[in-house]
């Protein structure tokens, strides 16, 4: 949830706060939470921005995004529907809409939209999340695999790439796998399940397929660092 600590030249912290896409990453000058459902808003000391990818309730939840809002003055990124949703909430000036391809600027941090293979929502996106030292990030909420994935990683060269391997329709440890061996990340980590069977088969499965990527399999509510790929 809150990050003390503060990363150094070319790191990421990160944690994961829920069972769902919940993760706080925290770059030297900026503090990004995206998707926060079931969790109190007074953990949020410092936000600089609040990412949300659709309008599920694992996802958006709009009293939390108001209530961070008001503690911590935070612009809000989110999809069309989550935004149209939230309009009544956050000031115009400090909600930001976006669809796959935009881009918005937090200080010198990057936050790109980009597809997200979720056919239950109705305009869901993913994150593509750049530090201001280059630390590359893919948030990719409820996406199943898609073909266009592998030119987005050849692209981006990603440090990290968050794995949805559970709860979401069709998701699964395998489908998880897919997404890390088109995107070709440092880190992969799986995510959005209560299953510790599904984050542990996602390992296995991962050092079978891609022994050259690492697998960090988060545990709820712990700080986790990242170093840029070189």
């Amino acid at each position: 949830m809150a990050i003390e600590r503060i990363p150094g030249k070319s790191e990421i912290l990160f944690v994961w706060f829920n069972r769902y896409a919940g993760v706080t990453i925290k770059t030297p000058s900026k503090t990004l939470v995206v998707d926060p459902v079931d969790v109190k808003p007074k953990v949020f000391q410092k936000v600089d921005a609040i990412l949300i990818s659709h309008e599920h309730y694992d996802h958006l939840d709009q009293s939390l995004v108001s209530e961070v809002h008001k503690l911590t003055g935070c612009m809000v990124v989110a999809d069309p529907t989550s935004t149209r949703r939230l309009r009544n909430v956050i000031p115009t000036e400090k909600l930001h809409e976006v669809q796959p391809g935009s881009e918005v600027k937090v200080g010198e941090v990057s936050v790109k939209a980009e597809k997200c293979n979720h056919p239950p929502a109705a305009t869901p996106i993913s994150f593509i999340i750049t530090s201001e030292d280059e630390v590359k990030v893919f948030h990719t909420a409820d996406s199943l695999p898609f073909p266009e994935m592998a030119s987005i990683g050849e692209r981006e060269k990603f440090d990290l790439v968050f794995c949805t391997v559970g709860i979401a329709p069709g998701t699964s440890p395998e489908t998880g796998v897919e997404i890390a061996r088109l995107t070709k990340p440092k880190v992969a980590v799986p995510y959005h399940t209560g299953s510790t069977a599904d984050l542990k088969r996602f390992g296995e499965l991962l050092k079978k397929e891609m022994p050259k990527v690492t697998c960090l399999i988060p545990e709820v509510g712990k700080i986790y660092q990242v170093s840029k790929k070189v």
